[in-house]
């Protein structure tokens, strides 16, 4: 006599109703019909593609200017709804078609930026979705009720992962698409970005589960039985929200008694594509014209110009006159700074010739920072410690000579790297100036402030663009900077956006973005505290990181105890 097999509850969160029909995701492949198979993919596509353009709307775009950042809490259903629905096969397949679409959307700008930039980082996206999406599956299978915090958890630990190394890109972790929502993001002063991204990602992929737990049912009823069914996961998230927008009222510090820094931010707003001596010429008349404008109505304590404002070596052609031409220009500055008052923050091409293994000179050129005191000396240089990967620099010549090959085609300007975090003094403020994609990581303005910087001032270029959906990225992530680590962000572009940002991430003021001109402003000079973040770095991440691969292999042991127990009920 054949023994009774043992009842197994489900963990789907569902399995008080054994009267519903079995989902067609969960019907063996071949039992399908061909139609039916055709019509889950491009449901599953569709999906996908509206998750796509709701991570692409989310943050600044061609149809809103600030992005519409409530998007970012639901950017992520479709995915989770669609990846519950795939087979485990597929998923890679279906990983690198979100991957590179949503990148493809979201930077599309990069077409104009670099002629490789648009193919290179959707395509590096579709690998890295290539191997996400089967991760999210087994999380999706492995777990019932939890399952939405094993994915956020996942996606988080991504988030970081995907920041280090040679490909480090920033531009894309959700929690930065709410920028403009300042009470929402105080909380990073202690959780950097990432604590603010758990509070985007959460939400999509405990809806994408209810979709997946409540199926059929009508949206009263729906919302009613999940809030029944699930109130430990509502009322949690439900604190953790509340706590966010409560710590927003109460975190803002208050820099009324503080000192103020009057800066003078040129923007000059010149073709960064077009070289040339005519156009090295015409960039400096513009910049000691409005510098000069500046100074007549502004009084300012400082002059900040742009990364690379000026593009011949400053002190390159000042000590080895091998072109006139330049030389020429470069002294035409030197004699215009000498007779100024007022210290000058310069971007320049750092050019200087060192020996090679062989003994020979020969010249290394650094994306750099020049601060000349008032009088015109120069006084000190930062030379970029995190170069951007392939337009800036390309360690994998030998390995990948082909790719160099189309880089150096590509007219790719490669740079040496800095070796010294470097901060400035002038008149008692002490600050320091990462350059450009450096104001997208945490670690360099932690570092920075760590070593006493009381001001972080970014030079940028993001005219490169041509697009303002860019520079509203770019200058998104600078805001995240500034409630880090309680700082002032000051931010001094050739095309935008320049602006003065407040220890608390608030935008004191914003120039138009490819305009020529200046923005004069008053900084707070606040240093009075030490934040959590400061102090412990990416800490939260690194929780991430460590808690995903634990849960997870948690998961396959109690799967295959399970599947143990139940064989030996059989």
């Amino acid at each position: 006599m054949a023994k009774k097999r043992k009842q197994v509850p489900s963990r789907r969160g569902n399995s008080a109703r054994s009267d519903k029909k079995i989902p067609i995701q969960d019907v063996p492949f071949r039992q399908r019909k061909s139609g039916q198979s055709l019509r889950d993919h491009a449901t599953n596509v569709g999906l996908l593609l509206a998750g796509a353009l709701l991570f692409a709307l989310a943050f600044p775009n061609v149809l809103v200017r600030f992005g519409f950042y409530p998007a970012a809490f639901i950017a992520l259903v479709p995915v989770g709804i669609a990846i519950h629905r795939m087979r485990w096969w597929v998923t890679p397949l279906y990983g690198a078609l979100y991957g590179f679409v949503s990148y493809a959307l979201f930077n599309y700008w990069l077409a104009t930026f670099h002629p490789l930039a648009i193919f290179i980082v959707p395509v590096i996206y579709a690998g890295y979705f290539l191997v996400l999406f089967p991760v999210l599956w087994v999380a999706d299978r492995l777990f019932g009720r939890t399952a939405f915090l094993v994915q956020a958890v996942v996606w988080l630990a991504y988030e970081y992962l995907r920041t280090q190394g040679f490909l480090g890109y920033a531009y894309g972790i959700l929690g930065y698409s709410l920028f403009p929502a300042p009470v929402l993001i105080q909380i990073a002063d202690f959780g950097s970005v990432w604590i603010v991204s758990a509070l985007v990602v959460l939400p999509s992929f405990f809806i994408a589960q209810v979709v997946r737990d409540f199926p059929g049912e009508s949206l009263r009823s729906s919302i009613a039985h999940v809030l029944r069914a699930r109130r430990p996961e509502v009322v949690g998230y439900a604190a953790f929200f509340l706590f966010t927008l409560g710590y927003g009222l109460v975190a803002p510090v208050d820099y009324s008694e503080s000192r103020t820094w009057r800066v003078a931010l040129v923007q000059q707003n010149v073709d960064p594509w077009v070289g040339g001596f005519r156009t090295y010429e015409r960039s400096l008349e513009i910049l000691l014209r409005e510098s000069e404008r500046a100074l007549r109505n502004d009084d300012p304590d400082i002059v900040v110009w742009s990364e690379t404002s000026f593009v011949p070596s400053i002190d390159f052609h000042t000590r080895y006159r091998q072109d006139q031409e330049r030389f020429e220009l470069v002294r035409e500055l030197r004699e215009y700074l000498a007779e100024r008052d007022v210290p000058f923050v310069i971007g320049n091409s750092d050019g200087q010739l060192v020996r090679n293994p062989g003994g020979e000179l020969e010249r290394r050129d650094y994306n750099a920072v020049l601060l000349f005191g008032a009088g015109g000396d120069l006084m000190e240089t930062y030379r970029k410690l995190h170069l951007v990967p392939f337009t800036e620099h390309f360690p994998y010549e030998e390995q990948l000579p082909w790719m160099h090959r189309m880089l150096i085609e590509a007219n790719t300007n490669f740079w040496e790297k800095g070796e010294d975090w470097t901060v400035f003094e002038v008149d008692g403020v002490k600050f320091s100036t990462p350059i450009c994609f450096e104001d997208t990581f945490g670690y360099l303005s932690r570092g920075f402030v760590q070593r006493g910087a009381e001001v972080i001032v970014n030079l940028t270029n993001d005219l490169w663009s041509y697009s303002e959906p860019s520079a509203m990225q770019h200058m998104g992530m600078a805001v995240f900077r500034a409630v880090e680590n309680r700082r002032s962000v000051v931010r001094s572009t050739n095309g935008g956006m320049t602006t003065i940002i407040d220890p608390n991430g608030r935008l004191l003021d914003l120039y138009p973005p490819f305009k020529e001109g200046y923005l004069a402003g008053d900084v707070p000079i606040y240093s009075d505290n030490s934040t959590l973040y400061t102090a412990w770095g990416d800490w939260l991440a690194y929780l991430f990181i460590g808690a995903a691969p634990v849960i997870l292999g948690a998961g396959v042991v109690r799967r295959k105890i399970d599947k143990s127990r139940m064989d030996v009920g059989q």
